[in-house]
């Protein structure tokens, strides 16, 4: 039985949405069908065919310049359930917008389109609006990673690797290699084209050749729906060829997947006995008044592990595609989507306030940095040491250390004994092994001349 009830889904089930999908609400898709439905009969306009006042009449009617939602008067609950029908909610909007305009005005209304050309064009304009605002989170996350590279650029940590100890690295390039992926991740979603889609019954245009008279205008009248739309002309049908939908689907992905990873290296190191870092807000405990726990790298993780399977089904339904009009595939791809741009735009937004937020313990990770006695620079050692002292004698220094005895004195023994010209004391030191890491960071810092001031969330 269909709930009465309203709101169904205010993202208590999805604490990393809530608030950050109003872009994605139902109301901003019957929005957007509406705006196309409007764009085409502007194209008609502007090609020369549909009469200047009939134009102005549907665009008054459902104008969102004035402050007046396109949709307003629209019942999206009765539409929903009178799409079931039809299989779509773009069959019974041409029903109510043609019974809002003149009568003269009717027949330029949906004219010569299919419901997917309406349908599919309305999500890009959904996903375009939604894309926008989650390429601005992850610049502005960007931004404060590489201002909190810039102040913990001296300070050395421990590298992790298979959650081990393993060599000295900094915290400036940790920072970094979390902004990498976002850059990558951004420049892909600034990268993503979204276009208009109208193609007729069958994908041929064969009803607008009908309604223009001539291939060339009907050409012309892609192009002009297209720029009324706000989206980039396509350079063909594309009902059954879904590129446009899986490329956002794999670009939001791949964007998430970059912010689970920023999220995840947090959740680990807030943990209590590592401690190394601490989220500025937040994080509070229902029934343990002494935890902090990191919340805002949680709700990210949350996305991260819901979002592969999502850009999957948009695969699946890629593939499945039939024919000219995809059958029951096409349907599939609309709630994926848009809960994959719902989860970017939460995700996106979170990852910003975390790292602007984000407070990092430099006593704490200096001294899980010494937490093995100096054998972070166990390999160090064996480079520099195992060619005069042999490997085994190596082996036996770093068992002997393992096993309590000080690194230090074993080490200077060592190169004692064989009369090195070495310095124990740089040899043992982190800070003097950490490779490339500040280089790394300054080409990071440097990279993109666009940086410029970004502010707090709260601020926003």
């Amino acid at each position: 039985m269909p709930s009465d009830v309203p709101g169904f889904d205010l993202g208590l089930l999805s604490p990393v949405t809530a608030g950050h999908d109003e872009l994605v609400s139902d109301h901003r898709f019957l929005d957007a069908l509406v705006g196309a439905e409007v764009a085409l009969a502007e194209a008609y306009g502007t090609i020369g065919l549909a009469p200047a006042e009939v134009v102005e009449a549907i665009r008054e009617e459902f104008r969102a310049d004035r402050g007046i939602r396109p949709s307003s008067g629209i019942d999206p609950a009765a539409l929903a359930t009178d799409a079931v029908a039809g299989g779509n909610p773009v069959i019974p909007l041409v029903g109510v917008m043609k019974a809002r305009v003149p009568a003269d005005a009717r027949e330029w209304v949906h004219r010569g389109a299919t419901s997917q050309d309406i349908w599919d064009s309305a999500i890009m304009i959904v996903a375009q609006r939604a894309v926008a605002q989650v390429s601005n989170s992850i610049r502005h996350a960007q931004e404060w990673l590489l201002q909190l590279a810039e102040r913990h650029r001296e300070d050395v940590v421990v590298a992790r690797t298979l959650t081990q100890h393993a060599v000295p690295t900094t915290f400036a390039l940790r920072a970094v290699n979390w902004q990498r992926g976002l850059r990558r991740a951004g420049d892909r979603l600034e990268a993503l084209e979204f276009p208009a889609q109208l193609a007729g019954a069958g994908g041929t245009l064969a009803s607008f050749i009908e309604v223009t008279g001539s291939p060339e205008r009907a050409q012309e009248l892609v192009a002009a729906f297209a720029q009324h739309a706000h989206l980039a002309a396509p350079d063909g049908p594309w009902h059954v060829l879904r590129d446009p939908v899986t490329e956002i689907g794999d670009a939001l992905v791949q964007s998430i997947d970059a912010l689970g990873k920023f999220a995840a290296d947090v959740a680990t190191l807030s943990r209590t006995e590592i401690g190394e870092v601490a989220e500025g807000v937040g994080g509070g405990s229902s029934a343990m008044p002494q935890k902090q726990n990191p919340a805002e790298a949680v709700l990210i993780r949350s996305a991260a592990l819901r979002a592969p399977q999502l850009g999957a089904t948009l695969h699946l339904a890629s593939a499945l595609a039939v024919d000219e009009r995809p059958d029951g595939a096409w349907h599939a791809e609309w709630p994926t989507l848009r809960e994959l741009l719902r989860l970017a735009l939460g995700a996106a937004w979170h990852a910003s306030s975390l790292a602007a937020h984000l407070r990092v313990d430099t006593v704490a990770a200096s001294t899980n940095l010494n937490e093995t006695g100096g054998l972070v620079v166990a390999e160090r050692l064996s480079l520099v040491l195992g060619p005069h002292i042999g490997r085994e004698a190596i082996a036996a220094l770093v068992a002997r250390a393992g096993a309590g005895e000080d690194l230090g004195d074993l080490v200077r023994a060592a190169i004692r004994e064989h009369d090195l010209d070495r310095d124990a004391d740089a040899l043992l030191d982190p800070a003097g092994y950490t490779g490339l890491a500040d280089i790394l960071v300054e080409r990071a810092l440097h990279a993109d001349d666009r940086r410029g001031p970004v502010h707090r969330q709260e601020d926003a």
